[in-house]
């Protein structure tokens, strides 16, 4: 591949394919940890490191792993390197460790990062692997961003743990809360759909069975309800 493609697959998982805001993937530690920017910038930068680093293993073994047991596979190798992340917050980062507390653990069954494995890594060569874990990682590290920094400045009136004077007076403390959370994420994915559709549109795929460890089960019954999904929008 040239450049040009490989710059692509990077940019792909930052607006096209953006796993926040355009496949809605990782809403658990989106909500959770946008509350603030420091929350944010720190989940979404362990996320990007473990994706990096499990894509490039599982696409240098993707030959070896048996396809039967490939999703284990794809967990332990996952949780190999967020053990690791976790440590070195904890060693290095104590009070980054404590503020994310149990939602560090459960990047090791992040959408994001299993998804990526499945539909990419185990399809492509280590660097193109490398590349789109880049990619999807600050695709989503710069959506968490994005809503942490709308969340703070508004429901807490500073900016990663500095106060805004101006805006002391102003704030909507809901924004911080579950709720202001649900609807901050509303109106940024709005923002992004306006955003694309300006430029053309998001192509959108139809969903497939590939690689869906029941897709043998719902066959045989002949109830696949992702076929009757790609059937009925036919």
């Amino acid at each position: 591949m040239n450049k040009e493609n490989k710059l692509s697959i990077i940019l792909r998982g930052i607006i096209t394919e953006n796993p926040v805001l355009i496949l809605v993937l990782g809403t658990c530690p989106t909500l959770a940890t946008t509350a603030n920017v420091i929350s944010a910038f720190s989940m979404g930068l362990a996320a990007t490191v473990v994706l990096i680093c499990s894509n490039i293993v599982i696409s240098a073994l993707r030959k070896i792993i048996p396809d039967t047991v490939r999703i284990p596979c794809y967990i332990v190798i996952i949780a190999g390197f967020v053990t690791a992340v976790q440590m070195l917050l904890q060693a290095y980062l104590p009070a980054i460790y404590d503020m994310l507390g149990v939602y560090l653990a459960l990047i090791v069954v992040n959408c994001i990062i299993l998804g990526r494995a499945e539909m990419y890594a185990r399809k492509n060569n280590v660097i193109n692997s490398a590349l789109d874990g880049i990619g999807m990682g600050i695709g989503f590290l710069v959506a968490l961003l994005a809503m942490a920094t709308i969340r703070e400045v508004f429901g807490n009136g500073s900016f990663a743990g500095l106060a805004i004077p101006f805006m002391e007076n102003f704030r909507i403390p809901i924004l911080t809360q579950a709720p202001g959370g649900f609807l901050v994420f509303g109106l940024v994915i709005a923002a992004m759909n306006k955003i694309t559709a300006k430029k053309g549109g998001v192509k959108r795929k139809s969903f497939s069975c590939e690689g869906c460890p029941t897709a043998h089960i719902c066959n045989q019954n002949g109830s696949c309800p992702t076929n009757e999904a790609n059937k009925e929008e036919k």
